[in-house]
């Protein structure tokens, strides 16, 4: 059975301005009649782009998980906490289910976030031709799940944003809270800079 013709194939692509479909030039240098931005068949250097955001990630999960936070100051003294200290403290006091709610949005979901943008770079460089309708809905759902990482970031600043005695208490974002915005961030901008289309095009015959 002879496989569908792609628009890329006959150097078709739809703008990211307006969405009109217009023809694309070889070498990236067309423009859309209608708005101007610049047309191009697939994004431009997409792997090496996933690669640089993903490795990046990679390197600053490691004190996203390591470094403090939060650091706290009392009349009582100084305590930092990192997420997995949050998340044993949380089981131990009884709220288990916050517990395993902050582990999962912090933990386990930038991890696996990293993993499946491996196995998408992977499968498109090895040119796979297994599931590419799974793999691009594997694509969607890291697409989606991307903001909800920042649930530690965000009761952070919730808390320093409510605490007010400060000659009480001080609550302060710790190193830990810039790496885990900056892991999250990477794998948003991994995530926009994949291309899916990608996964489809080792599905054609080569012309060859």
């Amino acid at each position: 059975m002879k496989s569908p013709a792609s628009a890329a194939r006959w150097h078709l692509a739809t703008c990211h301005g307006c969405g009109l479909l217009s023809r694309a030039g070889h070498e990236h240098a067309a423009r859309c009649p209608r708005c101007g931005s610049p047309l191009h068949t697939r994004k431009p250097d997409s792997i090496a782009r996933t690669w640089a955001f993903i490795v990046a990630a990679a390197i600053l999960y490691i004190p996203a998980n390591l470094l403090p936070i939060m650091e706290t100051s009392s009349l009582f003294g100084a305590q930092d906490d990192t997420i997995m200290s949050g998340v044993v403290y949380l089981w131990i006091s009884g709220s288990w289910h916050l517990a395993l709610v902050v582990f999962i949005a912090s933990i386990l979901v930038p991890m696996a976030k990293l993993f499946a943008l491996i196995v998408l770079v992977l499968s498109v460089q090895l040119r796979a031709r297994w599931q590419p309708v799974q793999r691009t809905r594997l694509y969607r759902l890291v697409e989606l799940v991307g903001r909800w990482s920042m649930l530690d970031v965000y009761v952070v600043t919730l808390l320093v944003a409510l605490v007010q005695l400060e000659a009480l208490a001080t609550i302060r974002p710790g190193t830990g809270a810039l790496a885990f915005g900056a892991v999250v961030v990477l794998t948003m901008f991994a995530a926009m800079s994949f291309d899916p289309r990608l996964i489809w095009d080792s599905m054609e015959k080569d012309d060859a």
